[in-house]
């Protein structure tokens, strides 16, 4: 893929985008192997499809956590599986400087959920004019991303959308309030992307790490195509078991292409009913 992918159509309403791949980049030669074979599964699902892997994860639990290649070595992979495999390209960034240098190898950007009120981050994304995915804190409620939103928009930005990850309840938990999708949709008047694996996180609940309960991810994937969404994420990983971040709430490939099928299902049901 030598040019951008359009930009408008990454997350049209039109049919539904999944966002998939590893958390973090562990080796080029994992991330590509395994974005060639998620490639595959959605082209035989015929959904829209966006690889996403992270450089750098700079909000792990513990000093000690992997958090990637860093941007160099990171971005270099990327370029790889986007010319290999012509497929639009996701990242997140953490800092504002990062944006720039992002944003001239892939075809998005990503604002993790705990920086979702960071500013100068949103108005460096939005500057360079890339479809960037909000995701929501955790700590929000779904009405106030439209802030977030505002803040894109009014920096000149390019499409944007929303991402609901779950909400903190209580400790190491989350929960998902399925009529936050419809808020989120009401009050931000962008897409809303469904993310099935960090909304079964269990945050900083394995003494360092971040568990999770991976098995309810298709539940939750499917209840959230039921109401109505644009979009939907998951974190895969060729073993999660020794996946170095997010393996207890990743998917493996095979339990991805289920998930697919059930989503892309109950998606076209749905569509044909409203």
């Amino acid at each position: 893929m030598t040019e951008k992918a359009d930009a408008a159509s990454l997350f049209a309403p039109d049919r539904l985008t999944i966002i998939a791949g590893p958390c973090v980049i562990e080796s080029d030669a994992m991330c590509r192997a395994l974005a060639a074979d998620l490639v595959e599964r959605a082209a035989r699902h015929r959904v829209r499809f966006v690889f996403k892997a992270s450089f750098d994860k700079a909000n792990r639990t513990a000093l000690e956590s992997f958090r990637g290649p860093g941007i160099e070595r990171g971005l270099e992979t990327l370029a790889r599986v986007r010319h290999e495999l012509n497929v639009p390209v996701l990242t997140d960034i953490h800092e504002p400087w990062q944006a720039e240098r992002a944003a001239g190898v892939v075809d998005a950007l990503q604002i993790p959920a705990f920086l979702c009120r960071q500013t100068d981050l949103i108005v460096a994304a939005a500057k360079t004019g890339l479809p960037t995915n909000l995701k929501k804190g955790q700590f929000l409620a779904p009405e106030d991303m439209a802030h977030a939103v505002h803040k894109h928009q009014a920096s000149g930005g390019g499409p944007v959308s929303v991402t609901e990850r779950g909400a903190s309840f209580g400790y190491h938990t989350l929960v998902v309030d399925m009529r936050g999708l419809v808020v989120l949709r009401e009050t931000t008047g962008v897409p809303v992307i469904f993310d099935a694996t960090h909304s079964v996180q269990a945050p900083c609940a394995n003494d360092g790490s971040t568990g999770g309960e991976r098995r309810f991810a298709p539940v939750l994937a499917r209840a959230a195509a039921a109401v109505g969404v644009d979009g939907v994420f998951c974190e895969v990983h060729p073993d999660p078991a020794r996946a170095l971040s997010d393996g207890p709430n990743a998917l493996s490939p095979e339990q991805f292409d289920q998930l697919l099928e059930q989503v892309v299902a109950i998606d076209a049901a749905r569509r044909q009913t409203t």
